[in-house]
């Protein structure tokens, strides 16, 4: 387990943080800019001292105030990737992995540069990589320390569009092949909808909420938090089935099937979709003769205001069968809701455009329950 509990004046910011997550799959600190989320992690790495509190990684204490211990940072056994890749530069890309390598560690230099694709890149000098390429060589060096626990300060957010895709792959190995816990800070949904396991919801230096990532980001309340304009939710489902003639894959969940743009990943593969509220329509009765392919079943569960803004209404859905609640969130008008008659408990349909859901919707997570496989 990370046991947080830190409290920390910076000017007139203070910083008063507490939560537990579990020490596997990849953590995410999210929230707006100035939530506190670099002084969490810099406090944990032992680059910033608290002002009182407690930090426990797997059981060991590196920092409590009650007991007076404060572990140097190189006594943490943590990696830490910056924002930018802090290389040397007088170094080669080789020269950079070996530095502060541990060569009897489990993490062996020739398996991590497979891994980051670094083979073509050894003689280089940073000054002759890419953004993407750079933050490839620090994620290396960082694992070549054979750290316990791996830090991530929104690695991605100095990187364009296209660095971003190029990289998001090899961070999605570093969870599956290497097993190493992650500890990562971002302020893009997008990104923790893809790689992130559990949440840690940060406003204003202080923690909102903690849970899993499709747990959290249905949740009414946490709005504000999470991102009105692309506010939606994560469903976990399975690979089930490809229509290679229309370019179309289905995926399977507790309770039912959607149809969405081809994903080129194996049948049974685990993966969570997000499916934002704005992409969702409602129906009460089953419709005929429509393009969209996506009609699925489904109970109200909660109605409520977008806001302040009381002519949009959201609408929380259950699609899920045999007892195993699947939560799917819905935004219309304010008429809309009231022609429909929309009521807690009420059935309807929901129906989901197939191109809503293209490859950037979609992301990994380690499989909770498995699904029958078949094709189309």
């Amino acid at each position: 387990m990370i046991e947080v509990a830190v409290e920390k004046r910076l000017g007139d910011f203070r910083l008063d943080a507490h939560f537990t997550a579990p020490a596997t799959g990849i953590v995410s600190l999210y929230g707006r800019s100035g939530a506190g989320k670099t002084s969490v992690i810099n406090a944990i790495a032992g680059l910033l001292k608290p002002d009182r509190g407690l930090i426990r990684i797997a059981g060991e204490t590196v920092f409590s105030s009650a007991e007076r211990i404060d572990l140097p940072p190189q006594a943490r056994r943590l990696g830490y990737i910056f924002q930018e890749g802090r290389l040397f530069p007088h170094f080669s890309v080789k020269g950079n992995l070996g530095y502060g390598m541990k060569p009897d560690g489990n993490i062996k230099f020739d398996a991590v540069v497979a891994l980051l694709g670094l083979e073509h890149l050894l003689d280089r000098r940073p000054a002759g990589l890419s953004g993407g390429e750079k933050q490839r060589v620090a994620i290396g060096r960082a694992l070549l320390a054979q750290p316990r626990l791996l830090l991530m300060d929104e690695p991605l957010a100095s990187l364009d569009d296209a660095r971003k895709a190029e990289i998001m792959p090899f961070i999605e190995r570093l969870h599956d092949e290497l097993r190493i816990p992650t500890l990562y800070v971002s302020h893009d949904m997008d990104e923790n909808m893809r790689l992130a396991d559990t949440l840690v919801l940060m406003d204003q230096g202080k923690v909102a909420a903690v849970g899993p990532v499709e747990e959290l980001t249905s949740r009414f309340e946490l709005r504000e938090l999470t991102g009105r304009f692309d506010a939606g939710a994560v469903i976990r489902a399975t690979v089930a089935g490809h229509d290679l003639s229309f370019g179309l894959s289905e995926l399977a969940f507790p309770g039912g099937r959607f149809k969405v743009a081809r994903v080129n990943l194996p049948l049974g593969t685990p993966v969570r979709a997000r499916i934002r509220a704005n992409d969702v329509a409602l129906a009460t009765a089953r419709p005929d003769q429509i393009s969209i392919r996506n009609i699925l079943p489904a109970r109200v569960i909660e109605i409520a205001p977008d806001g302040d803004n009381k002519n949009v209404i959201d609408v929380r859905l259950d699609i899920g069968a045999n007892g195993a609640p699947v939560v799917l969130w819905a935004r219309i008008t304010a008429r809309a809701s009231q022609e429909l008659k929309l009521a807690v408990g009420a059935p309807v349909f929901a129906l989901i455009k197939t191109v809503a859901l293209e490859r950037g919707s979609y992301g990994r997570f380690a499989p909770a329950h498995s699904e029958a496989n078949k094709s189309l």
